[in-house]
């Protein structure tokens, strides 16, 4: 028997008056979900966030275990719940973890980024961006924790709601607080690319103090970290607009009530996010022994940058 058979059977015989008021809950999946997505799933979360757990403390990059494992294991939780669900269709509870634990756990994935740039603006020139590498972390995992908290709010009200009218009203709110993470990876990217620009014209937008003038060297390991980032965002990014859009369709739209797009654009994506990392990892590709200030010093550059920006150009950029 097919799952949308089996789905079809057993509302006929919940509608019948024999299930009780679990019906909301299948009702709200409008599909059971697949065991094997779910097998699938918790297999690679699990040697994904396995891997990331011992190159954190092999590197020591402590900030990797509250962002990349930490959404490894909240991603495990959700999956487990899927899993769960594929086999109790009609119980409550794995259908509030999932929601809660899948809405929330990318965000985490989305801080380490943050500070990733963070760490490759002091090793190339902090001049050249238009925020100091602290105030990027600032500002940007300030606004993730907004982020996280509407869409905690937003998957809690979900899990919890009695009535479609409740679980839409949760929906809208967790819609809040993906497109205010939209809005801020779309201005991260925008500040990374022009620092990228400005880096490789060699346009400093600031003064920095001195001893911060530095221009860094992009050898082949930050090459392959700043490729490995843009990735990284690329497959976030889709995410959250298959997200988004799924809100806006409403908890009983088609988007919430096709598995296979669950599955390719959240599922999927962040697997794919997840493994990148793993494999372009920052514990190889940005963690050198000797100071950045001398062994990554660009011979190249014709300029430094006291020398090279004055008062009439700062105005002008």
């Amino acid at each position: 028997m097919s799952s949308s058979t089996l789905l079809s059977t057993l509302e006929r015989f919940i509608n019948s008056g024999h299930g009780g008021t679990q019906v909301d809950y299948v009702l709200w999946y409008n599909y059971i979900p697949s065991e094997w997505a779910s097998i699938t799933f918790l297999v690679l979360f699990g040697l994904s966030t396995f891997i990331h757990t011992i190159q954190a403390s092999y590197f020591r990059m402590w900030f990797l275990l509250p962002t990349a494992v930490l959404c490894g294991f909240l991603e495990l939780i959700g999956w487990s719940a899927r899993l769960w669900s594929s086999q109790s269709p009609f119980l409550q509870k794995p259908f509030i973890i999932q929601v809660t634990t899948l809405i929330v756990a990318p965000t985490l994935l989305v801080a380490a980024n943050f500070i990733l740039l963070g760490r490759v603006i002091r090793r190339l020139g902090p001049q050249y961006s238009r925020l100091t590498p602290k105030l990027y972390a600032i500002v940007f995992l300030s606004c993730d924790i907004v982020s996280l908290v509407v869409q905690g709010i937003g998957g809690t009200t979900v899990s919890v709601a009695n009535t479609l009218k409740q679980a839409n009203l949760g929906s809208h709110i967790a819609l809040g607080g993906v497109l205010f993470q939209l809005v801020a990876i779309t201005i991260y990217c925008a500040l990374a690319t022009e620092f990228l620009i400005r880096y490789t014209r060699e346009r400093p937008i600031r003064h920095v103090p001195a001893g911060e003038d530095y221009r860094g060297k992009v050898d082949i390991p930050l090459k392959r970290m700043l490729y490995a980032m843009s990735v990284m965002t690329g497959f976030i990014f889709l995410r959250t607009i298959y997200r988004t859009a799924e809100f806006l369709d409403g908890f009983q739209g088609t988007i919430a009530s096709t598995q296979p797009l669950f599955v390719i654009f959240d599922g999927a994506m962040i697997t794919l996010a997840m493994v990148t990392l793993n494999i372009f990892h920052p514990g190889d590709l940005l963690q050198n022994p000797q100071l950045e200030s001398d062994y990554y010093h660009d011979p190249t550059s014709s300029k430094k940058f006291n020398d090279s920006v004055n008062p009439a150009v700062m105005r002008t950029v």
